[in-house]
């Protein structure tokens, strides 16, 4: 337990010589303690990894489950940002205000994206206990607004008990140009992708240098290291090398791949000899069924994706070899897992950019030759087709963001020599994301504390997960356990499951519920709903009960949905609208900041500077070479460019040269319609050249930079070491949206001028 704070027992006198010091003691972790280290991959589905089936090669990973316990039947929270937050608070996503994504605060408890206090993460826990506690890798925990190098705080890995933290906050970031942050600050990645360049390798040389820095100065001290990396996660960028090393081993196609590791899966006896494999589902053709073409592009998103988690696995290789050589292996509890199941998120085409079906509402079309070339490279955003993802999943039903065994049930490895004694052992019991905090405060000798930082902590429904370690065939000792997302749901009890697949229903009433009887069909294969009503209705009304006690309503609906006219963006009706019309920023502002919303709205955006000719370089730029805007000057012309998805680029070049002095330039931008408009470049005040737009939506751009841009260039001849900052002197940059939307003059003469070029 933290120590009260302490008196002082010393005796003070006038004279500091005369005086008896006295030294608090210090917070320690109770004796034998071990390091504790997570490893959180993302996006990886249940038989994605070696020792699970996999025919991708992960023998880092699977040397670690050689020397500890797999679980075949642990469960998380089918998305990412609900999956973290039961894992670091021990307490179901719902409760503790991440039952979606934690990106936006929806106005509702459940769907606020803030952890409260009064749930505390296990690394405060372990940081009151004498842990020295770093983070590192994905955060996704904190809302969008607060992404930003002015904050709150709050929710950042610094304010939630690590003491640092190197990696991005939001969903997914580029490999090869990620969205950096180091403890509360922005920076930039140290080197290129030209220059050998990935997230995956420096994220562990972090962790690297977090752990010889701690051991170096507390050697006697336990550390816990959350290394969450952004893959599995789209993009897949994976180095050439790694790619060529899966060239036409996935021509086979997903039908022949999923029965060659279901085969292997039964050999490994992961999961129960009488498995059935499941059937296609709605959203996954057989492979027959696709044209030659499809045939022929669909492997190679497969051939990245293998790479992508091969380079991972050496990665975390490096990092196991490092705790060997300063000899802190085997001191050092491993927790390995994914945060849900493979993702059909790339679409049935799959896709070039990963964020184009979630900004337009429409699956890409099928890849040109020419862009399959730049899958796994920096130019690309590439998510593999779902079918790949329902193969990911292997033998179960469906993905990502379901309630079906496919979205929730996940690999576990948990490696402790002290304690583990059945080596490659593997787990049947039935857990949930939740019963880790508990299993590792069990297992350092650490109580639940009542109290973090002074706020009285909320009970915690995980359980221990210890009783499984000596006894494979211990009974299971948690009984029940809820899931929703996106409106799909489900209930876990006793053996059986009900699950409701909301993605093809029109409304939450008219659901349809199956019947899973999961102690005898382990993959969901065989529906009982209509064999045993009774049953299925108890277990709804269970539902009902977990929902009511854990606090799940409102339920949001899936971008998945498939009735006519949803738009999964315009459901989000609560959203918070922009606070603000007008804009001020300044070239010292960090440039992970969030753009102004735009998006159809008539604007101005106008730059003051101090310019001379040849001082090239960004003004002010939103987002990356997948979708953004930017204003800047090139060749000593001002250019605008509306990055639409990496589909097309709406591009206007000034006229005239840029002159001399100090000068405003600007873009004016006026909506004409919904999802359409015209603008214009400015130059103190006057037209230079003027750009029709017609995009959904118009505008939205992701990060902000101001004289420079943030991660990959928006437009190719932005491209420059420098993130191609402006050479001359930039002071600010004012976005100003007090304008009138129906000024018909302006709209008008734009247009006329549009129109006579």
């Amino acid at each position: 337990m933290p120590r009260k704070e302490q008196e002082f027992n010393g005796v003070i006198k006038t004279s500091y010589l005369d005086s008896t010091p006295w030294w608090k003691e210090e917070d320690k972790a109770p004796a034998g303690a071990p390091n504790v280290l997570y490893i959180v991959l993302d996006d990886t589905g249940y038989s994605q990894i070696g020792c699970y089936g996999s025919g991708i090669a992960t023998p880092c990973i699977d040397s670690i489950a050689a020397e500890g316990l797999r679980y075949n039947d642990f469960h998380v929270n089918a998305m990412c940002s609900p999956t973290r937050a039961s894992l670091l608070t021990g307490c179901n996503n719902h409760t503790v205000g991440d039952g979606y994504l934690t990106n936006y605060d929806l106005g509702f408890p459940p769907l606020s994206g803030n952890v409260n206090p009064k749930y505390g993460y296990i690394s405060e826990t372990l940081l009151e206990n004498g842990y020295s506690t770093f983070a590192v890798g994905k955060w996704h925990l904190c809302n969008q607004k607060h992404m930003n190098g002015a904050g709150p705080f709050n929710q950042w890995p610094l304010g939630r008990g690590f003491e640092k933290f190197y990696g991005f906050l939001n969903a997914a970031t580029s490999q090869y140009h990620p969205d950096l942050v180091c403890d509360n600050h922005s920076v930039d990645p140290p080197k290129s992708p030209e220059e050998g360049y990935h997230l995956s390798c420096d994220l562990v040389d972090k962790a690297i240098g977090y752990i010889g820095d701690q051991k170096s100065c507390y050697p006697e001290k336990p550390f816990f290291c959350y290394l969450a990396f952004g893959a599995m996660h789209a993009p897949h960028h994976a180095p050439k090398a790694y790619i060529d090393r899966y060239k036409g081993k996935f021509d086979e196609g997903w039908d022949v791949y999923r029965e060659k590791v279901f085969a292997r899966q039964k050999e490994l006896g992961i999961i129960p000899e009488n498995t059935v494999l499941t059937d296609h589902n709605y959203l996954a053709p057989a492979w027959d069924s696709l044209t030659e073409k499809q045939k022929k592009v669909f492997p190679k998103f497969m051939e990245v994706f293998a790479g992508y988690l091969t380079y991972t696995d050496e990665q975390i290789g490096r990092l196991l070899e490092f705790l060997k050589k300063i000899k802190q292996y085997d001191n050092t509890l491993i927790v390995f897992l994914s945060d849900n199941g493979a993702s059909g998120e790339g679409g049935p085409e799959g896709c070039f950019s990963e964020y184009y079906h979630l900004m337009s509402m429409r699956w890409a079309d099928l890849i040109s030759d020419e862009d399959l070339e730049l899958i796994g490279t920096e130019e690309a955003a590439n998510h593999y087709p779902r079918g790949w993802g329902w193969a990911g999943n292997t033998p179960l039903k469906m993905y990502k963001t379901w309630i079906h065994a496919g979205g929730i049930k996940v690999p576990l490895i948990i490696r402790y020599p002290g304690r583990i004694k059945d080596k490659g052992g593997i787990r049947t019991q039935y857990h949930h994301a939740i019963d880790i905090n508990r299993t590792v405060l069990d297992i350092c000798g650490i109580q639940q504390p009542d109290i973090i930082k002074g706020v009285k902590q909320a009970e915690k429904p995980g359980m221990s997960m210890m009783y499984t370690f000596d006894d494979p065939a211990a009974p299971r000792q948690r009984h029940v356990q809820y899931y929703e997302m996106l409106g799909n749901r489900g209930i876990w009890a006793d053996g059986w499951k009900a699950v409701a697949d909301h993605v093809i229903s029109r409304s939450f009433e008219e659901d349809k519920w199956e019947l899973y009887h999961t102690d005898e069909d382990f993959s969901e294969a065989h529906d009982l709903a209509d064999k045993y009503p009774e049953k299925l209705k108890d277990l709804i009304d269970l539902w009902w009960h977990e929902a009511g006690k854990f606090g799940v309503l409102p339920m949001l609906e899936s971008y998945y949905k498939k009735m006519d006219g949803f738009d999964f963006n315009k459901a989000l009706k609560f959203a918070p609208s922009e606070s603000r019309s007008r804009y001020t920023f300044y070239p010292q502002m960090s440039p992970n900041s969030l753009s102004p919303r735009l998006a159809n709205k008539s604007f101005v955006i106008t730059a003051y500077v101090s310019h001379k000719k040849g001082c090239d370089g960004a003004l002010v730029a939103a987002g990356d070479n997948m979708g953004g805007y930017a204003l800047y000057i090139k060749n000593n012309k001002l250019v605008f460019d509306l990055n639409y998805l990496a589909e097309k680029h709406f591009h206007q070049e000034s006229n005239v040269e840029v002159p001399g002095g100090d000068i405003t330039l600007g873009f004016e931008f006026v909506v004409t319609k919904p999802d359409q408009g015209v603008g214009r470049l400015l130059i103190n005040g006057k037209p230079v050249g003027d750009v029709a737009i017609k995009a959904y939506p118009l505008f939205s751009g992701g990060k902000f930079a101001i004289g420079r841009y943030a991660f990959a260039p928006i437009a190719k001849e932005m491209k420059s070491k420098d993130f191609f900052r402006y050479q001359g002197i930039l002071d600010r940059v004012e976005i100003n949206m007090e304008r009138p939307t129906d000024d018909m003059d302006l709209m008008l003469e734009i247009e006329r001028e549009h129109n006579s070029q």
